[in-house]
C-alpha cells in the first residue's frame, strides 16, 4: 500500500488503508478498554458508518448493559461511579435513550446543503465553544482540556513525523464526517488554537500529500471564535465528497468564501483577517483551500435547532439532534441560518466568493 514515511509507523496512506486502521483501531478500542470514554467514543463512530455499525452493533450491546449495571449499582449505593463527570453525563443520557433507540446516522440534501440527523453528536460537552470569545487567540493553559493529556493515548489512531513535524491523530470522541479525526502537530509543544505562516504551510503540505492518496481526503479549521472547542492546535481531518461551500456557484453563497490555490496568497487572506480580529472557518484540500470569514461566537444566537455553526455548518453540511428538525428544515432555513453569520463591511473582505 502507498504510505507516508513516519518516525513512529507509517501513515496508511491510501484511501482503503485508512478506512482499514480506523475501523480496526475501533474495534481495538472496545476490546481492551471497558470504560464510559470509550465506549462513547467507538459508539459515536460507529454510526457514522452503517456497515460499522453493523459490525459493531452486537459488542456495543452488551458493553452498554455491562456498564449500565455498574453505574447503577454504584449509584443505588451511593458510590460515584468511576468516570469523568462528561463521560458520566453522556452515559445516563445515552442510556435514558435506550440502546434500541440509537441507529447509524442519517443524511439527506436540502437544495445546494447537505442535513444530517446525528443524535449523539449533541451530547458533547461543549468546552470552549459556547464561551464568549474576544480576539483571536487565548494563550494555551496546560491545566485545562487539551490533546496531550495522557489519558488520551488510547484514543490516539496514529502518531509520528508528518510533513516534517511529530504529528498525533486522534479519534474524534463525537464525529460529524467520514473517518473524522483530530490531527494535533507538534502536541507537546502546548500551541494555542492560532495559525501561524508555518503552520498554514504545514497544513497545506500535510492536505496535498494525503489528499494524492486518499480520495476526498481535507483538513478543516476553527479558528479561535469560530467555534474551535479546544484551545489546543489542530485541525480535523476528513474524507469525502466535496462540500457545498465547494460545490455552489461563485457569488451566490451566502458567506463571502474565498478560494485559494496559492499557499502565499491564503496567508496574505489570513493575515488581513488576523489584524481585522475576524474569525474564520478553512478547509484545505489537495493544492487548494476555502477561507470563509464569518461572525464570531455569541454575536448570533444559535438556532434552536443546533447549538452553533462551525466549520461543517459554514460549509453548507449542517448537524442536527431532533429527528422533527431533520424532517422539516428546508433549504431556505438553511441558507438564512448561513447567512446570519455573514461578516459586515471590510470584515468580509468585499470580493466575495473569488479565486484568489
Amino acid at each position: 500500500m502507498a504510505t507516508v514515511g513516519m518516525n513512529d509507523a507509517r501513515f496508511p496512506a491510501s484511501g482503503d488503508a485508512y478506512a482499514h486502521r480506523f475501523a480496526e483501531g475501533l474495534r481495538q478500542m472496545l476490546a481492551a478498554h471497558e470504560d464510559l470514554g470509550v465506549y462513547i467514543l467507538v459508539l459515536a463512530n460507529a454510526a457514522q458508518d452503517e456497515a460499522l455499525w453493523l459490525a459493531l452493533r452486537p459488542s456495543l450491546a452488551r458493553r452498554q448493559q455491562v456498564l449500565a449495571a455498574r453505574v447503577v449499582a454504584a449509584l443505588r449505593d451511593g458510590r460515584a461511579p468511576q468516570a469523568p463527570e462528561d463521560d458520566l453525563l453522556v452515559f445516563l443520557k445515552l442510556h435514558a435513550i435506550g440502546f434500541d433507540h440509537l441507529h447509524a446516522g442519517e443524511c439527506r440534501r436540502a437544495g445546494p446543503w447537505e442535513l444530517c440527523f446525528n443524535p449523539i453528536r449533541a451530547l458533547r460537552p461543549a468546552r470552549m465553544s459556547q464561551a464568549p470569545a474576544p480576539g483571536l487567540m487565548r494563550p494555551f493553559d496546560a491545566r485545562g482540556f487539551h490533546f496531550d493529556r495522557p489519558f488520551l493515548a488510547r484514543e490516539v489512531l496514529w502518531q509520528g513525523d508528518l510533513a516534517g513535524q511529530p504529528a498525533r491523530l486522534l479519534y474524534n470522541k463525537f464525529p460529524f464526517a467520514p473517518l473524522h479525526g483530530l490531527l494535533v502537530p507538534a502536541p507537546a509543544l502546548g500551541l494555542p488554537q492560532m495559525l501561524t505562516p508555518a503552520w498554514h504551510g504545514w497544513a497545506w503540505e500535510v492536505a496535498s500529500i494525503l489528499g494524492a492518496g486518499i480520495a476526498g481526503f481535507g483538513l478543516a479549521y476553527n479558528s479561535y471564535g469560530a467555534y474551535a472547542s479546544v484551545n489546543h492546535l489542530h485541525f480535523q481531518c476528513f474524507a469525502r465528497a466535496p462540500l457545498p461551500v465547494e460545490t455552489v456557484a461563485a457569488g451566490t453563497y451566502p458567506l463571502p468564501v474565498h478560494r485559494c490555490d496559492d499557499m502565499r496568497a491564503a496567508w496574505m487572506l489570513l493575515d488581513e483577517l488576523h489584524r481585522d480580529l475576524v474569525p474564520y472557518n478553512l478547509i484545505y484540500r489537495a493544492g487548494h483551500m476555502v477561507i470563509v470569514p464569518r461572525r464570531r461566537q455569541g454575536e448570533v444566537a444559535p438556532e434552536p435547532w443546533n447549538g452553533g455553526h462551525a466549520w461543517s455548518e459554514v460549509a453548507g453540511a449542517f448537524v442536527v439532534a431532533a429527528r422533527d428538525d431533520y424532517q422539516r428544515l428546508r433549504a431556505e432555513d438553511l441558507h438564512a441560518a448561513l447567512a446570519r453569520l455573514a461578516p459586515h463591511g471590510a470584515a468580509g473582505m468585499a470580493s466575495g466568493v473569488g479565486s484568489d
